[in-house]
């Protein structure tokens, strides 16, 4: 088998382990993270300056229902969302979100709002 084949599968066969489906991602979502990112949203995120003290949409999109705008929903996709925000130019309503809503947030802290983001909307079954 010459190596670019071998290269070549040895790369899929990582890739095919490296993935994990979405539900599998959200698993990683924990009741404490989601508390910390409420904490965040609601204070020094600034979150609820745009999207409204209920995440229901104000200046920003409402964060509460299973409509996504800019992504699909998943919890890394909401990561990155709130990590690269939304330039005017990607903004479908022309009004722009800065990286970590402009706030000073670590990389835990957005995950932690992401967290938050994604409980709201992906509500677990009663």
């Amino acid at each position: 088998m010459h190596i670019q084949t071998r290269v070549g599968l040895l790369l899929a066969f990582a890739a095919v382990l490296g993935a994990r489906p979405a539900a599998a991602q959200a698993d990683s979502v924990t009741p404490a993270m989601i508390a910390q990112g409420d904490s965040i949203f609601h204070s020094k995120g600034n979150c609820y300056a745009c999207h409204g003290t209920n995440a229901l949409g104000a200046v920003g999109p409402n964060l509460t229902d299973s409509e996504w705008i800019h992504s699909d929903g998943s919890y890394p996709a909401i990561v990155k969302q709130v990590t690269t925000g939304v330039p005017q130019a990607e903004s479908k309503s022309g009004i722009v979100m800065p990286p970590k809503g402009g706030a000073d947030l670590s990389d835990a802290e957005v995950k932690a709002v992401a967290a938050y983001v994604y409980s709201l909307s992906h509500k677990k079954p009663s």
